[in-house]
C-alpha cells in the first residue's frame, strides 16, 4: 500500500463520529465552496471540494440530492478522522 492510498471508515463507524456536514466558503480560495464535516465535539474532521463532488455525483447534468451527497461523504470519511 502506498502512502497516497486513503483508508475509509466503514459507513456505520462514520455515522458515529459525524455530527454535521456544512456547506461553507473556502477561506483560502475566493468564490469556492467546500463541504466541511464536523464531529460531535464541533471539531472539523475533513472537507470536500463542493464543485468537484457535485460534478462527480451529478446524473445527466442534474445536481445530486442531499441524501446522495451525505451518503457519499459518509462512505469517504478517512480512518485518520478517529484521531481528531
Amino acid at each position: 500500500m502506498s502512502e497516497q492510498e486513503i483508508q475509509f471508515l466503514p459507513y456505520e463507524e462514520a455515522l458515529k463520529i459525524v455530527a454535521a456536514i456544512q456547506e461553507e466558503e473556502d477561506i483560502e480560495r475566493a468564490n469556492k465552496r467546500i463541504l466541511t464535516v464536523y464531529n460531535h465535539d464541533d471539531r472539523e474532521v475533513c472537507w470536500f471540494d463542493y464543485d468537484q463532488l457535485m460534478e462527480e455525483l451529478s446524473d445527466d447534468g442534474k445536481a445530486p440530492d442531499k441524501e446522495k451527497v451525505q451518503n457519499y461523504i459518509l462512505h469517504h470519511i478517512p480512518t485518520w478522522a478517529l484521531d481528531i
